[in-house]
């Protein structure tokens, strides 16, 4: 008896379909561990590179920053205050950028057969995490080197990474979808990264936002959701600095709502992929 397989329309936007996300589970691990194996493919240095450009950035911003303009570092040695912002904007910066241009580099797939098309923003989110760990090992040994002893604060961090992931998901969904539609935000979003991250606070501290604009200013701030998870990450991993459960907070507010929104758009728009790739 042959199993027929019947592809429907559907009007509106789809809701998450667990069952069918569930069936293919499978193709999006190959589609992971593809990205991991080929982005270094046929390198000398393979995932050395992951640790090179975090360490390269914190040289460069710890001289700049730190020793000729004397940013503020709230009593943190400025490599190591720098070093964990520059771990978690790095997963965010690549993976908003592949995710990003996603359908456009996979569009003579998904042309071709059907599968979920949401499984293709969502594999530069998981298999950046391999980079995000390489790092975050490197990371280790800093605080190892400097003598800092995180605190029970620590225990945060799995929430702060969820954060992070929830907010680069929802860019993802949001720019993959519209960059398979305008050919203009491919460019944008090389444009746009570097301004994102001087607008986070990977060379200064939070606490500069607070004293120049207040506690609401401040509050303000909190609503791009990069700025609780990078202070997070110093929170939980230096003794010196708590962690913002205000920045915190907002950031998680304005994360779902990237979130949810940027999947509804998505999945309003998939049934246009394949004419207009």
């Amino acid at each position: 008896m042959v199993q027929e397989t019947v592809i429907k329309s559907y009007k509106g936007v789809k809701p998450i379909n667990w069952k069918e996300l569930k069936q293919y589970k499978d193709l999006l691990y190959f589609m992971v561990l593809r990205d991991i194996t080929v982005i270094y493919k046929q390198t000398i240095m393979g995932f050395a590179w992951a640790i090179v450009n975090p360490i390269v950035s914190m040289v460069i911003f710890t001289f700049v920053f730190g020793k000729l303009a004397r940013i503020t570092s709230d009593g943190i040695p400025y490599p190591l205050f720098s070093f964990c912002a520059l771990v978690p904007w790095t997963y965010f910066s690549n993976t908003m950028n592949a995710s990003g241009t996603s359908l456009i580099q996979s569009s003579n797939l998904f042309t071709k057969v059907y599968f979920p098309r949401i499984l293709i923003p969502l594999t530069p989110i998981f298999s950046k995490l391999a980079d995000f760990g390489i790092s975050f090992a490197i990371l280790i040994l800093f605080l190892i080197g400097y003598k800092a002893t995180p605190t029970v604060e620590i225990l945060a961090l799995p929430l702060l990474m969820v954060l992070m992931i929830v907010t680069v998901a929802g860019i993802g969904f949001w720019l993959s979808a519209l960059a398979i539609q305008y050919r203009d935000v491919k460019f944008a979003i090389t444009f746009v990264t570097p301004l994102m991250m001087y607008a986070a606070p990977v060379v200064f501290p939070s606490s500069m936002i607070l004293e120049k604009y207040g506690y609401h200013g401040y509050l303000l701030y909190g609503l791009y959701p990069m700025a609780g998870v990078i202070e997070g990450f110093r929170g939980a991993l230096l003794p010196q600095k708590p962690i913002p459960w205000d920045l915190v907070g907002m950031g998680s507010i304005s994360a779902v709502v990237l979130f949810a929104s940027g999947w509804r758009y998505f999945r309003r728009t998939e049934r246009f992929f394949a004419d207009i790739a």
